[in-house]
């Protein structure tokens, strides 16, 4: 736990009875660190795995996330949350900016604050890029293991972005993969994705020059380009097939409602939130929603039945994800003494 954590190694904190021991300390992480403390993604999944379990008890808190925006198609999220169960509470202020890659800057930038859950006490201040990608793709994984057929080896992505590396590493940690599809706007992104991920692990990694071509015939397809309210709607009713998986990491910005309608089972990580993005004008052509994620890992519905339904999960990226995998950056980074020490 954290405060243990600090004690062993000796770091100044409040103790459980507010009695100041030494000036508080606060750990800096930088994107850099981050990436640096060596966190895998088979240890991410299993830690939400377990926060959604918690979500499906009712044992998390987590607020709705407000935002603003300076720009269309733009956002900037304050994404709180608490799991008991990981001892894990804190906060994400994230944005994205859909034409920051035109100026040489990353779509999704921010940071995440991780405060102990015995005294409130700040413990870290971290760069949330590496963790948004990582958190997302288990988010992803997380929700096949429940609604694809586990022999899936054919992926297709459409977005060949971040999201596109770590929803296929997260992908390729529950299921034996053999071929993707990858499919972009910009065909020169999906040559560089193909040449990069080509190269990892003997998957064999092929470029398409249309969007159908990531879709029809693939096991699992995921859509990962930018969020719009309006969505774009390039994925038509048929493409995707009888008992294939599909995770809209976009929201349903790259769906048709019709290509929606076709599967047997639509889900999302939190259906409160989908309802508040609902009303502020996305999703307004989705299928009914079968069941959050929470409810699939704790059993409470049952996840694919049959080998032919078609299943979608809508994640909508959530503060428990960050905070299911914020502790463990931060337990691997004091182990590791990575990271500068700040006093509060």
């Amino acid at each position: 736990m954290p405060m243990r954590v600090l004690e062993e190694q000796g770091i100044p904190f409040y103790n459980k009875g507010a009695t100041v021991v030494s000036t508080p300390k606060l750990l800096y992480l930088s994107r850099a660190d981050v990436e640096a403390v060596g966190v895998t993604m088979a240890e991410i999944i299993e830690s939400l795995e377990i926060a959604f379990r918690e979500h499906g008890e009712g044992h998390v808190e987590m607020p709705p996330k407000p935002a603003v925006s300076s720009r269309p198609d733009a956002f900037i999220h304050a994404m709180p949350a608490y799991i008991p169960a990981l001892h894990a509470i804190g906060l994400k202020w994230v944005s994205g900016f859909p034409a920051n890659p035109q100026r040489g800057l990353p779509y999704i930038t921010g940071l995440l604050i991780l405060n102990d859950d015995e005294t409130g006490i700040p413990l870290a201040v971290m760069d949330c890029t590496w963790i948004t990608g990582m958190r997302t793709g288990a988010a992803t994984a997380l929700a096949a293991k429940y609604l694809a057929r586990p022999e899936s080896h054919t992926v297709g992505i459409l977005g060949c972005g971040v999201q596109g590396r770590t929803n296929l590493e997260a992908l390729n940690v529950l299921f034996s993969l053999k071929r993707v599809v990858a499919y972009d706007t910009h065909a020169e992104n999906a040559a560089r994705y193909a040449a990069e991920m080509g190269g990892r692990g003997g998957l064999e990694v092929v470029k398409a020059k249309e969007a159908r071509e990531a879709v029809v015939g693939c096991d699992l397809v995921v859509t990962a380009g930018p969020i719009l309210r309006q969505p774009h709607a390039t994925i038509q009713a048929g493409w995707l097939g009888e008992g294939a998986f599909a995770s809209l990491v976009d929201f349903d910005s790259y769906w048709t409602g019709a290509a929606m309608r076709e599967t047997d089972k639509f889900c999302t990580d939190d259906v409160p939130q989908l309802e508040h993005y609902r009303q502020i004008g996305y999703f307004q052509d989705i299928p009914p929603i079968y069941a959050s994620l929470g409810e699939l890992v704790t059993g409470q519905k049952p996840g694919r039945q049959k080998p032919t339904e078609r299943t979608m999960t809508c994640n909508l990226g959530l503060a428990l994800d960050d905070m299911a995998t914020a502790p463990i950056v931060y337990r691997r980074a004091v182990e590791r003494g990575i990271g500068t020490w700040l006093t509060l």
